[in-house]
């Protein structure tokens, strides 16, 4: 019996190191991503424009990394938090907190640091972002636009802002680690060619990215891109489901016109329309229209016609579900 003891303690050592022995190869392995370049973006007043004109419009940085009034139709960002994160988002995956990206917090980062933020999702401690920063998509950024953004986070008024750190579920506080790759960028297309720019501003403004239903894992439903469904829920427990935006004539936008689409968003951008008050228990929606609406009629164009070219899907969308009475 000693013997047996003795070969299944030898057994479960052998295993131990085994597994230390995998932990610390993941732990140097991932992410595989490098270090930061030494990149110092020249802030001429062009390129912070054309940051700025992103950061709100088309990636909406700003969206997310600000305090959003809810109590208005589509939470239009509250003036004076620009940039200084730290709303919650909590769900299965865990509790997560957009980080402060004023100067107040970047202003020890170097600007190649903020790009591998934005495009690799490492931050300045070579630590893995969970992709609630949507930065697989933005690794599509043009190497322009992303220091187009860099130009303009560095110009915002720094605020103070002491940011609770996420904190990821088991086991994906370990398969976030294997999430971030090296950046390669990509030239802007031209504006000329307008189905290619409006891929890329679709790409870069996460219409597929929200307009795509999951799975419970979180990964796209095959052959449903842009088909609408994908659940978001306020803090207070209701839900909306995207809209479905392929051209299928009756459950997607097939039967928009240009004009259609370009008025949709630009409705939002007169003052009174960006601040729709709503009723405590009324419909709501996270789509950030009021930001949006500031996209120019070009881009929402470009947009529109290349939604025209993806597969038109049969998708009826619940956008508002009632919430499901608990059992007695």
């Amino acid at each position: 019996m000693k013997k047996f003891f003795k070969i299944l303690g030898g057994i479960v050592l052998g295993l131990v190191v085994l597994l230390g022995a995998g932990l610390v190869y993941f732990f140097s392995a991932f992410p595989k991503v490098g270090p930061a370049s030494d990149l110092k973006v020249e802030p001429t007043p062009e390129k912070i424009a054309r940051g700025k004109y992103l950061a709100n419009h088309v990636s909406v940085c700003i969206d997310c990394h600000s305090t959003r009034d809810f109590n208005y139709y589509s939470g239009p960002v509250v003036p004076g938090t620009e940039g200084k994160g730290g709303e919650e988002f909590r769900d299965a995956a865990g509790t997560f907190y957009p980080r402060n990206i004023t100067p107040a917090a970047l202003g020890n980062w170097t600007d190649g640091e903020i790009v591998r933020a934005i495009v690799s999702g490492i931050d300045k401690d070579g630590k893995a972002l969970f992709p609630m920063m949507p930065y697989p998509i933005y690794s599509q950024l043009a190497q322009e636009d992303v220091e187009a953004i860099v130009a303009y986070l560095k110009t915002l008024p720094a605020i103070s802002n002491e940011v609770p750190k996420s904190k990821l579920n088991f086991p994906l506080n370990l398969i976030v680690r294997t999430i971030p790759q090296p950046y390669k960028p990509q030239p802007a297309p031209s504006p000329a060619d307008t189905i290619a720019n409006g891929k890329y501003l679709s790409i870069v403004a996460g219409c597929q990215f929200c307009h795509t239903p999951v799975d419970g894992k979180g990964q796209p439903l095959p052959g449903m891109d842009f088909a609408g469904g994908q659940e978001f829920k306020f803090p207070w427990g209701a839900a909306v489901h995207s809209a479905n935006i392929t051209p299928e004539m009756d459950t997607g936008i097939g039967a928009w016109e240009k004009a259609d689409f370009i008025g949709r968003f630009k409705e939002y951008a007169d003052s009174t329309q960006s601040h729709i008050a709503i009723a405590k228990d009324g419909d709501n929606t996270v789509m950030p229209w009021t930001m949006y609406a500031g996209m120019t009629e070009d881009d929402l164009g470009a947009i529109f016609s290349y939604l025209r070219t993806v597969k038109p899907v049969r998708h009826e969308v619940e956008k508002h579900p009632k919430p499901v009475a608990a059992a007695n």
